[in-house]
């Protein structure tokens, strides 16, 4: 542990001279005036002095303070008693912050993120005598409806011989409940907690694996058009006000993953406070038990500081990470990663670095593919799997997706959901726009969604077609007017924007409408493709959309029945007998 004092600062960014060694992302504290310890990460090191970003308001801090160097990278606390939880960017839990603080939080405060009262129902699976290295198991305990295993701390180096085991009992996670000698011959005690640097990822597993299982939403347009695979990436960029937050609240609560991890890295306080308030007393459709007992939330607003914006984003992933070393499937919602941008963005200008493009730094593009490059499907070492899988929204300024941000995720990510202001204005939601978005997915996933249905990528690419057939048609029209349009291609622009009414657009409000399974999502797009198929022996252009605003009117109360209920089977009936007429 070191000593140093502050020479400058600079916003958030204080200059510190030390005498002994300090390494890149060092956790340091420095001594405000008024007597409070601020933490802060050594961001850059320059002869005897370095620069420290302060995650907390730096009034008070004065020339000469004095700065102690833990020696300790930027780490979280791993183990029981995540769930359920609500961080910030440091994983300080915010209940706690809470009400020691009152409402509005104060400086130099910060706690353990794991309860070290509550105490655990350990049961071992390892015994004495075992030999063992970094992430071997050695027992677990329930947390929810997950066995929270127990882990060899991942820092752990070489081989060690399990010496002492605790029995199956309660014990709090700060107690030892193994003991094991490594190959120095030195006895090491070990408990349920272990910390993990943020900023570097957790490879505790065989191989990385082609991702080719779907990360099943139950968004029509998402699951059918543009799947996200378990372990791949996708983004979600739109102008503000098209529906990002919503679509992503939607993908958190149906989304067909053991773990759900909400990151709010910079968004607005708003929004984030509805998410708090709302999430406790959703219904995770999965359980039928509130959705946050599989849940953690970091949240750091876009009035908390900047530097523990950049922080937050790392938090989450790396939990997500310690999770899929359970074998179980994580999904990480990223909201926003143009705020997280904005914080490099900010802190490159105050270290005087040579800007890119719109004054982001020139290594913005590799942070992103950084983060990104995070999640995968892997095979862990005893042979199970599991994945993190990351979705990140983007906000480009103006709905420009030519800007730095998005331009450098589209690099990188898997799957590319564009939320456009057109559709959001014309109440087209989810306002995913067809005629931009794209998955690199569809191809290695061939086999398991041949498994819904053989036909299932044959129909999308005909589908796909007719969207943007119809989109040309709809410019013409623009042009020339309806009247100057043949029927036939009026009759192209009409199924077109029946496929886009019935299908693509989703009431995410209603009880039935909201979720669909694949098996439902196959089963409605094979009816639709009787529709599409049929030959359409209108009179004239006004009976044409006669026929066709019956029939959505008969599909969209189908999508709002119950699976293969009454009503469903009712009004299939309808449909069917329409078609054949």
């Amino acid at each position: 542990m070191g000593m140093g004092r502050v020479v400058a600062a600079y916003g958030n960014m204080v200059t510190v001279s030390f005498d002994e060694s300090v390494r890149q992302n060092e956790v340091a504290y420095i001594m405000a005036t008024d007597g409070t310890k601020l933490k802060s990460e050594v961001i850059r090191v320059r002869g005897d002095q370095c620069n420290v970003q302060v995650f907390e308001d730096t009034r008070d801090i004065r020339v000469g303070d004095e700065v102690e160097f833990t020696g300790d990278l930027l780490v979280v606390e791993l183990g029981p008693g995540l769930l359920e939880q609500i961080y910030d960017g440091l994983q300080n839990p915010l209940p706690k912050l809470s009400e020691a603080t009152g409402h509005f939080l104060k400086r130099g405060v910060y706690f353990e993120a794991l309860d070290r009262a509550k105490r655990w129902d350990f049961t071992p699976t390892a015994k004495v005598g075992d030999t063992v290295e970094a992430g071997a198991v050695l027992g677990s305990v329930p947390e929810g409806k997950f066995q929270h295993q127990i882990f060899v701390p991942f820092n752990f180096i070489g081989r060690a011989e399990i010496v002492r085991i605790s029995p199956k009992g309660l014990y709090t996670v700060a107690e030892a409940i193994a003991e094991v000698k490594d190959e120095a011959g030195q006895v090491r005690e070990i408990s349920m907690v272990q910390r993990w640097p943020i900023k570097i990822p957790l490879r505790q597993y065989q191989e990385r694996l082609l991702p080719d299982q779907p990360l099943v939403t139950g968004c029509r347009i998402i699951d059918s058009f543009y799947p996200v695979a378990k372990g791949g990436t996708a983004c979600i960029p739109g102008p503000f006000g098209s529906g990002k937050t919503v679509l992503q609240q939607i993908i958190s609560r149906y989304a067909d993953v053991d773990i759900i991890m909400v990151a709010a890295c910079g968004e607005r306080a708003g929004e984030v406070v509805e998410t708090l308030r709302e999430f406790p007393h959703l219904e995770d459709p999965y359980t039928g038990r509130t959705l946050m007992e599989r849940t953690v939330i970091i949240c750091n607003t876009s009035s908390m500081p900047v530097a523990a914006r950049e922080a937050s984003i790392y938090t989450a992933i790396t939990i997500g990470e310690y999770y899929r070393q359970m074998g179980l499937h994580v999904l990480i919602l990223a909201d926003s990663t143009s705020r997280w941008a904005q914080a490099l963005r900010e802190m490159s200008g105050r270290l005087e670095e040579i800007p890119g493009e719109e004054a982001f730094p020139a290594y913005l593009q590799s942070r992103i593919a950084e983060f990104y490059e995070r999640a995968g499907f892997v095979r862990l070492n005893d042979g199970r799997t599991g994945s993190v899988s990351v979705i990140g929204t983007v906000s480009p300024a103006g709905g420009n997706f030519e800007e730095p941000v998005t331009q450098g995720t589209l690099a990188v990510v898997g799957a590319f959901l564009g939320l456009t202001w057109a559709r959001s204005n014309a109440r087209r939601f989810p306002a995913i726009d067809p005629l931009i978005s794209w998955s690199k997915y569809l191809d290695q996933m061939r086999a398991s969604l041949d498994k819904v249905d053989p036909q299932w990528l044959a129909m999308l690419k005909d589908a796909q077609g007719l969207i943007f057939e119809g989109n040309e048609v709809k410019k013409r029209m623009d042009v020339v007017g309806e009247e100057g349009t043949s029927l036939a291609d009026f009759i192209v622009h009409l199924k077109a924007e029946f496929l886009d009414s019935v299908y693509l657009q989703q009431n995410a409000f209603d009880p039935v409408d909201a979720f669909n399974t694949m098996e439902r999502q196959a089963y409605t797009f094979k009816t639709i493709f009787k529709v599409l198929g049929m030959d359409i022996s209108a009179k004239d252009k006004d009976d044409a959309r006669d026929i066709f605003f019956r029939l959505s009117a008969l599909f969209k109360n189908w999508n709002a029945s119950a699976w293969q209920g009454e009503d469903f089977r009712r009004y299939e009936a309808q449909i069917n007998e329409f078609v054949r007429g």
